[in-house]
C-alpha cells in the first residue's frame, strides 16, 4: 500500500503529521474465526486489523492507536473467559493481551463491556498497559469535579513527535471517553446501586475545559456512541455529533452502531459531512465492527507562539477485505495470532462440548417471514423456565407467553450472518449461536393491549406494500432484525399492506396505522384486558426499541442468562423438536408479491417451508439470495 497524498505540501519545520488509528466494537473477535460455525471467517478479526495497523504505522512518522469499546463480549470466547477461565494479572483477558501486544495508546469502554458485571470489567481493564477512560460513569455522581469515578475520566498522553524536518517536539494529548447512559437500563441488575451514568454531552461540557486547563495541545474524544442527530437532547444514546460541537474537542472517534464513517454513500445532514468525515467540521471516524475496518485520521499540526494548531485533517476507513475479488482478505498478523493462540484453542474445546440433540435443523434464514425454528427453541426454553419460576405464586394460573427475536438474520452482518445448526448433536457453540447475547431472564405481567402494541413495534420491520403490485422489496433496511420480536403462545397475522403503527423504528405512534390482525390465544380472540405472563430478557425490559416492554409489570427477574436457560432446557429435554408450524402468517392480498433477501444457504431449506407461497427468485444484492413470496 502506497502512502496516501495527505496534504498539499510535505510538512516542514514546526509542522507535525500525526496519525490517529481507531478500532471499535471488536466484541471479542480477535482471530478470524466463527466459533458458531466452527470455521475460519476471513472477514473479521483483530489479527487482520493488526496487519492494517502495521501498514498504517509505516506511512506516518507519528501514530496513536485507540480502541473505542465493546471489546469483552460478543462471541463464545468472551463467554468462555467470563464464565470459566477468568482473568488475572498473570492471565489478562485475551483482547487486552492482544491490545497490549499491539501497543495501544488508550481506550474507553462500551455498553456491552458491562454485560458480565462490574467486577469482571474492572479486572479486565486492570490488565491494560494503556489508560482506559470513561468520563460519564462514576461510583457516585455528585458534581463533575467531585465525582468518585469508576475509571479515570480522561488521560493526558505525553508523546515526542517529529516534524517534517525530523526535529523532535513534545505534545500533550488529552483523551476522554464516553459511553451511552442507557447502560443503567440495559444492565440494571449488574449496575444499580453501584454506579451512576451522566449525560455524555453534559459530561464533556464539564470535563473538557478541565482537560484543557492541564495544558493539552489536542483533545480526542473516544465516543462509544453513534452518529445521530445534531441537536443535543438529554441522555442521548447516539451523541457523537453534539459531542463534536463541544468547545475544546478536536477529534471524535465514534462507534456503537457498527457502521463506517466517513461513508460517501450516506447523505450529508446538519453537522455531518459523510464524504469528508467531519462532525461539525471536526475530523471523525467510525471503524465498523468485529475488526472489519481500521479508522484512520491524519492531522497536520502547526506550532505557533500560543501552542499547536490543527491546520489540516483527513479521515478514512480501511477495510480488512478488498473490493477486488482476486485479492480477498488481508493475512492475519502472526504476532497477534501467537499471543492469543492458547485462548483460541481453549475456546474451541469449550464450544465443542456436547449438550443434547435436535430432531430438526435450527436456522434463521426465514425468521423474518414467519418460519423460525431457531427462535422457536428459545421460546420453548423461556416458557419452560418461567412456568417453573411462577409456580406456587399468585401468577401461576396465567397463560405464559414468550417474546424473542432472531439475533442473526442477515442485515448489516451480511449474507452469512444467520443461525444455521444441523439436526443431530448440539454443542455449546450451537447454544451460543442460538442465543448470542448474555441477557438475563425476566417475566412481565401484561395485558392483551400490551401484546398487541408489542407486536405492532415488531411489524415495523416491513415496508408498506402496495396491494395488487408484484415484486416489491419487503424489508426496511433501517430496522435491524433484533427489533423483530415474535411472541409464542398467541396466533396472529401481519398485514404488510397496512401502514405501520410505529414508523421510524418505533419512535412515534401513528394512530391511523396498525398491522396486527386476528390476535388469538388458543383460538379465542385476545381482548385488551386479557392477562398474560410473558417471558423475555433484561435488554427488552429496559425499554430499548419496545417501550411497551418497560411498561409491563415486572414479576420475575434473575441473574441467570437466557442462554444458560436454553442450555439447561436442551440438556434436561435430551432431544428437542422445534416443530414446523409457522410462528405467524402474512395477511392475504391477491395478485401481490414481495421480494425477501436472505442467506444463500436458505435454498437448502426451501422444500421444508410451510405456510408460505414462496419461490426462489435468483440473487439479491450484496451476496444475498432473493425469494419471491406471493401474498
Amino acid at each position: 500500500m502506497q502512502p496516501p497524498t495527505l496534504f498539499p505540501n510535505h510538512p516542514g519545520a514546526d509542522q507535525v503529521h500525526l496519525r490517529i488509528l481507531e478500532t471499535t466494537d471488536l466484541h471479542c473477535h480477535i482471530q478470524g474465526y466463527d466459533y458458531y460455525a466452527d470455521a475460519p471467517q476471513p472477514t473479521v478479526g483483530l489479527t487482520r486489523t493488526a496487519t492494517l495497523i502495521a501498514q498504517a504505522r509505516t506511512e506516518a512518522p507519528n501514530t496513536l492507536l485507540f480502541d473505542n469499546g465493546d471489546t469483552l463480549q460478543g462471541n463464545p470466547m468472551g463467554d468462555f473467559v467470563a464464565y470459566e477461565r477468568g482473568v488475572s494479572a498473570e492471565a489478562p483477558h485475551p483482547v487486552i493481551a492482544a491490545m497490549n501486544a499491539l501497543g495501544y495508546d488508550g481506550a474507553t469502554v462500551g455498553n456491552h463491556d458491562f454485560n458480565y458485571g462490574l467486577d469482571f470489567l474492572l479486572d479486565c481493564m486492570n490488565g491494560a498497559a494503556f489508560p482506559v477512560v470513561s468520563a460519564n460513569i462514576a461510583r457516585s455522581a455528585n458534581d463533575p469535579q467531585a465525582d468518585d469515578p469508576l475509571l479515570p475520566p480522561f488521560a493526558v498522553l505525553e508523546r515526542r513527535v517529529l516534524d517534517g524536518t525530523g526535529v523532535a517536539h513534545d505534545l500533550r494529548i488529552g483523551v476522554i471517553g464516553f459511553v451511552p447512559p442507557q447502560i443503567m437500563q440495559w444492565d440494571r441488575r449488574n449496575l444499580e446501586g453501584r454506579i451512576e451514568a451522566r449525560d455524555m454531552v453534559e459530561a464533556a461540557q464539564d470535563l473538557v475545559p478541565e482537560l484543557r486547563r492541564q495544558g493539552v495541545d489536542l483533545v480526542i474524544a473516544l465516543s462509544h456512541s453513534g452518529i445521530g442527530e445534531a441537536a443535543a437532547r438529554p441522555n442521548m444514546e447516539n451523541a457523537s455529533v453534539p459531542l463534536a460541537a463541544v468547545d475544546g474537542v478536536d477529534v471524535v472517534l465514534a462507534g456503537h452502531t457498527h457502521l463506517v464513517f466517513p461513508d460517501p454513500s450516506v447523505p450529508s445532514r446538519q453537522g455531518v459531512d459523510p464524504e469528508n468525515g467531519t462532525l461539525h467540521g471536526k475530523p471523525a471516524v467510525m471503524a465498523g465492527f468485529w475488526g472489519s475496518h481500521l479508522g484512520v485520521i491524519d492531522l497536520l499540526l502547526e506550532k505557533h507562539e500560543t501552542g499547536w494548531r490543527l491546520a489540516q485533517h483527513r479521515s478514512e476507513v480501511r477495510p480488512i477485505t478488498s473490493a477486488a475479488p482476486d485479492q480477498g482478505s488481508l493475512l492475519e498478523d502472526p504476532a497477534t495470532l501467537a499471543a492469543t493462540r492458547k485462548d483460541h484453542e481453549a475456546t474451541l474445546a469449550y464450544v465443542r462440548r456436547p449438550v443434547g440433540r435436535s430432531l430438526a435443523p435450527l436456522h434463521s434464514y426465514f425468521a423474518l417471514v414467519g418460519n423460525d425454528p431457531a427462535t422457536r427453541v428459545v421460546h420453548q426454553s423461556q416458557r419452560w423456565f418461567i412456568r417453573s419460576a411462577i409456580a406456587g405464586t399468585e401468577h401461576e394460573g396465567l397463560p405464559v407467553l414468550s417474546a424473542a427475536t432472531p439475533f442473526k438474520a442477515g442485515g448489516r452482518g451480511g449474507p452469512g450472518h444467520f443461525t444455521s445448526v444441523e439436526a443431530g448433536d448440539l454443542a455449546m457453540r450451537h447454544i451460543a449461536d442460538l442465543y448470542i447475547y448474555p441477557n438475563s431472564a425476566r417475566a412481565l405481567k401484561v395485558t392483551g393491549a400490551d401484546i398487541l402494541d408489542w407486536l405492532e413495534h415488531s411489524a415495523s420491520v416491513f415496508r408498506q406494500i402496495t396491494p395488487g403490485s408484484p415484486d416489491q422489496v419487503l424489508l426496511d433496511p433501517d430496522f435491524p432484525s433484533y427489533t423483530f420480536d415474535t411472541i409464542a403462545g398467541v396466533d396472529y397475522e401481519i398485514d404488510v399492506c397496512a401502514a405501520p403503527k410505529y414508523p421510524g423504528c418505533g419512535r412515534r405512534a401513528d394512530p391511523e396505522g396498525g398491522r396486527i390482525r386476528d390476535l388469538t390465544f388458543e383460538g379465542v380472540p385476545v381482548t385488551p384486558e386479557t392477562e398474560f405472563v410473558i417471558a423475555t430478557n433484561s435488554y427488552r425490559v429496559a425499554g430499548t426499541d419496545f417501550p411497551v416492554a418497560a411498561n409491563g409489570r415486572l414479576i420475575f427477574e434473575t441473574q441467570e442468562t437466557n442462554r444458560d436457560i436454553l442450555r439447561r432446557y436442551i440438556a434436561e429435554t435430551g432431544e428437542i423438536d422445534p416443530g414446523s408450524r409457522p410462528d405467524w402468517r402474512f395477511a392475504a392480498h391477491p395478485e401481490t408479491s414481495v421480494l425477501f433477501d436472505t442467506g444463500p444457504r436458505a435454498r437448502g431449506f426451501l422444500a421444508a417451508m410451510s405456510g408460505l407461497d414462496i419461490e426462489d427468485a435468483g440473487n439479491g444484492p450484496g451476496g444475498f439470495a432473493r425469494f419471491r413470496i406471493n401474498l
